[in-house]
Order: structure tokens, then sequence, then C-alpha cells
């Protein structure tokens, strides 16, 4: 792998950011939510957290100046490196200072890319990101979507959002933690400083591995089902009874007990053994 510097013309020096550890490279755009790791410790975990071997493809989202996209050519023996990046900047600037067969740098926004066209031929994926924070949960529903293509994976995300993630009970419990802790296993990974970004961001991050779950409860009726946890929760400190009695589900079937509890009070096992009672015919 060969590290170039593609930035050495009038033009391009006219573009460079002043800030950044590299005089040669664009400009951080906020409209991308662009911080970029400078920790080496935090990539060297994400990487040691993934089996990844030569007959493995390796997924990363927003690249930005490559940081994380030397490491794992680097450090790991991967069959290639497909990288989705939005900013045609950072793409190219990318293409230009990493020189590796390898790696495959793609200008594209992820949330339109379809990952089997895309994904399906080169599988096993693992998939090592900095996921862009305002768009976390849409790139976590999609690699959802398309799960059947990943093994494993490390993503860094802001620390409320891991902590929603991995939630059991209380504050940050909804819908979208059952939804994802339904399709992959967990695991809190480390807490990562501003001071490990430049810019340095305004919240803290953290890493977080997961396992897609190949073996799933069955659920009846699934698509109505998340549908109805959507109601139980849609006023989380309200009991059932005052979430679901305007539906037209026949709550008559649970019993006052039932109706008593409070959405962010039940696990998942809970809201599937009410929602078999509320279908059964």
């Amino acid at each position: 792998m060969k590290i170039l510097n593609p930035y050495n013309n009038e033009k391009a020096q006219k573009n460079r950011s002043k800030n950044d550890d590299n005089a040669y490279s664009p400009r951080k755009k906020k409209a991308f939510g662009q911080h970029f790791l400078r920790k080496q410790s935090v990539v060297d975990h994400m990487i040691e957290a993934v089996s990844v071997t030569s007959e493995t493809s390796v997924l990363e989202i927003g690249c930005g100046d490559g940081f994380l996209t030397k490491a794992i050519l680097t450090s790991t023996p991967c069959k290639r490196l497909q990288v989705f990046e939005i900013d045609p900047e950072w793409a190219d600037y990318v293409r230009g200072t990493i020189r590796d067969p390898r790696l495959k740098v793609t200008l594209a926004n992820v949330l339109e890319i379809d990952f089997e066209a895309e994904l399906g031929a080169q599988r096993p994926w693992v998939l090592l990101a900095n996921l862009p924070y305002q768009i976390t949960f849409p790139i976590l529903f999609l690699v959802q979507k398309y799960k059947h293509l990943f093994t494993e994976g490390v993503v860094m995300v802001q620390e409320e959002v891991a902590h929603k993630i991995v939630a059991q009970r209380g504050r940050g419990y909804n819908p979208s933690t059952l939804f994802l802790q339904y399709h992959f296993e967990w695991r809190m990974m480390e807490r990562i400083e501003p001071g490990a970004f430049v810019p340095p961001p305004k919240i803290n991050s953290r890493l977080l591995y997961f396992k897609p779950k190949m073996d799933v409860k069955l659920i009846p009726d699934e698509e109505r089902f998340w549908a109805f946890l959507k109601l139980c929760f849609r006023s989380p400190r309200q009991t059932l009874r005052n979430n679901l009695k305007t539906t037209h589900l026949p709550i008559d079937r649970l019993s006052p007990e039932q109706l008593g509890l409070r959405a962010q009070q039940m696990s998942f096992e809970g809201f599937l053994a009410l929602w078999q009672q509320l279908v059964a015919k």
C-alpha cells in the first residue's frame, strides 16, 4: 500500500484545510457531521474485536481522510475494503493518497445503496465504521435489512445512542432498542472522549460490537407486531391501557395487571407474550 499526496497542485492547495494534521486535505464540512478520529488505540481496538481473514470483505461507511481506512489495510489481510463516502472531495482524497488494490471508494449516499446488489457477491462482510451520528439509526436499520451479508462489526456512535441500543429497561429503552436487539447481539466497548477527534465533538462517543442473530424467535404477523410496539411506547410513562385504548386491538383479552404495565418496564419476551394473546384466533 502506497500513501501519496494528490494535493500537490496550486488549485488544490487553495482549497486545503489549515486546521488539519495534513496540510493538503480538504475542508471538513459540518453538513456531513465530519469529526475525524485521531486516536490510534481506538482504531486498534475496533480491528482487534473482529475476525478478518484473507476471505473477509470489510465495509467502511464514511472514510473521511482515511485514518481508519489505512489501519484496516495495514493491520488486516482482508480480501477487499469497500468504502461508501458521500463527500466527493474526501472520496477523491482517499483514492489519491491510499493506493491498495483491495480498496474501492464509492461516492454515494449509503442510505441509497442496495447492499445486495453492491455487496452480495463478495460476502462475508465485516463492518468497521465511525458512523455519521445524524443518521446512525437509519444506517443500522439498513444493515439489519441485509444482515445475512455480515458476520460481525464494530461501529462508533454517540454515547447516548449506544446506551439506547443496549438498554434493558427505563430511559432510552424504545421500539428501536427492541428491534435492534432482536436482530443483533450487542456489546459495549470503550468510551471515546471528544479530544480523540478533529474537530472535537461536543459529546462522548462509544464503540459498539455487534453480531447478527440468524436464528430468531418467530413473531406472528411480524410487521404488525413492530407497529404494536410503537403504540405501546407512544407515551412511555403511561400504562399500556392508556396507550392502547384508542386502537382497534382486542385489549379486553389482556388482564388488568398486564394493562397496568408501562412499556419501559417490559422485556421483549413480555411484549411477545402480549402480542400472541392479542392475535390468537
